[in-house]
């Protein structure tokens, strides 16, 4: 027979065990919730480093967004001012599932841009951390730059 210490020890044991195992599954629960939310947006973020690793094997639209044009990235296919990306949706690719990188000089108008896309039902819409100012501090080449 058991003794009463044991038998606290073991009830303690068991609510501990319990208790840990909800907590985890709340958390893995928050985790992946938050993770749905972040996908279900559409609207991503790329460092500029990642952006020039895509540009090798380019199977993406790239849009410049910025007003007034201040220069611009190899391989643009489309400029389009933050402001009328409404109006240009027809320039845009048909599927609402393909991959548009949208970039400005820093990445404001570009994330207001994309912010936009991804109301209007696109999921694939990515947005360049830092822009044209940091793809050109990194040393990658930009075209016609007026800063």
């Amino acid at each position: 027979m058991m003794s009463r210490y044991r038998w606290s020890a073991l009830v303690l044991a068991v609510i501990i065990l319990i208790s840990g195992s909800f907590l985890f599954v709340a958390t893995a629960s928050d985790t992946t919730s938050q993770m749905a939310q972040s996908r279900a947006n559409g609207h991503y973020m790329m460092t500029t480093d990642e952006l020039y690793d895509m540009l090798r094997s380019k199977d993406f639209t790239l849009v410049n967004v910025h007003v007034p044009y201040e220069g611009e990235l190899s391989q643009t296919d489309l400029f389009i001012p933050y402001t009328e990306i409404d109006q240009h949706l027809d320039s845009l690719p048909a599927d609402k599932n393909a991959k548009i990188v949208l970039y400005c000089k820093t990445d404001r108008m570009s994330g207001i841009a994309a912010a936009r896309l991804a109301e209007l039902g696109y999921t694939n819409v990515w947005d360049v951390r830092g822009g044209m100012i940091e793809w050109k501090q990194k040393g990658y080449p930009i075209y016609n730059t007026t800063f």
